[in-house]
């Protein structure tokens, strides 16, 4: 099979990577991929979002399946340009079409379905500029710390959490007003929910769907989750609090409702959906979909995921998942994310990376990285994700902080306690 992936980062290198171990694979491209999707196929100088050139390509290079990482080429239609394209029809796209993408897409679209189908999540209002007296009164009745979504995507910065309600005031008009662009013509207020996230993935062909592994992710840019937030600086799987009981709750009261939801309301969802979760006292919520894989989550669970990726992939393209198995390695995996100096702020690129040779008993996957001839070099604010096995997420950990430490750049910055507040 030949098998084109969309997308440059850390998500992208351990899917590309997964792949590769099929026997069944003859060619992986990746566009526009990184410094480590070079490593494991073929990179093509495309960008994920022009799907004019996808198309041209996936053609003249008998591309048998198109597999999406990022959002932003699913919200925007590229599995509906493909199956209404003369010629593409036939090649699938594993990734929801636009009307699917929505869950992701809009923060109002995602709370209103929940809302539809008894899925719990926080109380929530939506808001335009035409309503904002009524979100500011809306604000008025909950407790703080106060949360506002933009509704549209906002490349992962269009949350924001406030503790003062006059700050959450002025920050809804703000956003109203364009801070976000058109991502945030509408806003979401919501009540805020106490508690500790977790991550959890199915793979769906649109009538049943297969549990991956879970994971938590580390948001923030400082220690003891202080700072900013980030695309995340570190992940483990599994997660020592979703046990049995608790993941047949989440199963029971939210993952089969969304299922069941989106084929009620005649919704052909085929691809991952990620539900971004919240444990209350041993009762999960849902915080956000997404229509796509984690980053870096992924870079966590598919160490974990045992057999042939592809077997999945094709499950969804035949709608036969149903006969599929996904096999979990009983293994725990701690991700380290090394970032570049100043991030999420401002930072500078073209840092020369070194000590990559010299890693041992880490998977490492690139993130933000380019190649310039023999060198590698830093292209991102999060530049690599070092990955590792254990008996416990601390025994990984220790073995990832250990190479994480090997691998040098001008600076590198990485938070030293992932998986510490387990």
């Amino acid at each position: 099979m030949n098998i084109l992936l969309l997308g440059s980062g850390g998500r992208e290198h351990a899917i590309a990577w997964k792949i590769r171990q099929s026997p069944r694979l003859d060619r992986l491209f990746i566009a526009p991929g990184n410094a480590g999707t070079a490593l494991v196929g073929t990179n093509v100088d495309l960008k994920a979002d022009d799907f004019e050139g996808i198309g041209r390509f996936a053609l003249n290079n008998q591309i048998n399946m198109v597999v999406v990482g990022p959002e932003d080429p699913l919200v925007n239609g590229i599995a509906d340009h493909f199956y209404q394209s003369t010629g593409l029809r036939d090649i699938p796209v594993i990734g929801p079409n636009r009307s699917a993408a929505r869950l992701e897409g809009s923060k109002e679209f995602a709370k209103a379905f929940m809302m539809r189908h008894r899925i719990p999540t926080a109380a929530y209002k939506s808001v335009t500029m035409d309503t904002l007296q009524e979100g500011m009164l809306f604000l008025d009745t909950q407790k703080p710390p106060f949360v506002l979504k933009a509704d549209g995507l906002a490349a992962g910065k269009g949350v924001v959490i406030l503790p003062d309600l006059n700050e959450a005031q002025e920050e809804l008009k703000l956003m109203l007003g364009g801070k976000f662009g058109s991502a945030g013509k509408k806003v979401v207020i919501e009540q805020f929910l106490k508690g500790i996230e977790l991550s959890v993935f199915v793979i769906t062909d649109g009538k049943t769907y297969k549990l991956l592994p879970e994971a938590k992710d580390y948001k923030r840019i400082g220690e003891a989750d202080t700072g900013p937030n980030t695309g995340g600086m570190g992940a483990v799987s599994p997660v020592p609090f979703a046990g049995t009981e608790f993941m047949n709750r989440v199963k029971e009261r939210i993952i089969s409702p969304t299922i069941r939801g989106l084929q009620e309301e005649g919704i052909d969802y085929r691809g991952f959906i990620f539900f971004g979760l919240i444990n209350c006292q041993g009762d999960p919520y849902v915080i956000e979909y997404n229509a796509r894989l984690g980053d870096p989550e992924t870079e966590a669970i598919m160490p974990r995921i045992q057999g042939d990726f592809l077997d999945l992939l094709e499950g969804v393209a035949f709608q036969n998942l149903a006969d599929l198995e996904v096999i979990t390695d009983p293994r725990s995996v701690t991700t380290v994310m090394l970032v570049s100096g100043g991030y999420p702020g401002n930072y500078e690129k073209g840092k020369v990376i070194s000590g990559l040779d010299k890693v041992n008993g880490s998977f490492i996957f690139h993130s933000g990285t380019k190649a310039d001839g023999e060198r590698i070099l830093t292209n991102g604010g999060r530049v690599i994700a070092v990955s590792s096995y254990g008996k416990s997420f601390r025994e990984a950990g220790n073995t990832s902080y250990k190479n994480a430490e090997i691998i040098e750049f001008e600076n590198k910055y990485f938070r030293g306690d992932i998986g510490f507040d387990l």
